[in-house]
């Protein structure tokens, strides 16, 4: 059974752990381990017998707009769950804060259709996205990730 709980500071460490093998791969962006504690309060974590499985964040960007990032879940536990509980969990969340739209940038696609997302051009993204973040991705300019929209 998975269990799912919002990050704390002490969490960090063994978050950082669990994504290196993603980040070395340039599947996930790197974040300083200051990044994270500024933004933990967008973490959600998931646990499987009190081990840490994986996590996603939930960014807003505006008003009307979030970003599902950093989702991993550990290469022991995939298929079993807990990335769709992490993206559900993101879904319940952004419907709370009132957010109208939830954009995700992925090599996973098909994982993000299945969950209703549905794919758009990425020059649809905003400017302040690609400038904040693509930029510092090790595939920059050259972006082969697929873009997709969830309408709350």
């Amino acid at each position: 059974m998975i269990e799912l709980r919002k990050a704390t500071l002490q969490d960090i460490p063994m978050m950082q752990a669990l994504v290196v093998d993603e980040v070395k791969k340039g599947v996930i962006l790197f974040r300083s381990d200051d990044e994270v504690a500024t933004n933990i309060r967008s973490y959600t974590l998931v646990f499987k017998e009190e081990k840490l499985i994986g996590y996603t964040a939930l960014h807003i960007h505006s008003p009307n707009l979030a970003e599902i990032r950093s989702l991993i879940v550990g290469t022991d536990a995939r298929g079993e769950g807990a990335g769709k509980a992490l993206v559900e969990f993101c879904k319940e969340e952004a419907k709370l804060l009132g957010i109208k739209e939830i954009l995700v940038l992925t090599y996973i696609a098909d994982f993000f259709k299945k969950l209703d997302f549905k794919e758009i051009d990425k020059e649809k993204i905003p400017d302040h996205k690609i400038w904040a973040d693509c930029i510092k991705c090790i595939h920059f300019p050259v972006c082969n990730e697929i873009s997709l929209i969830y309408k709350v």
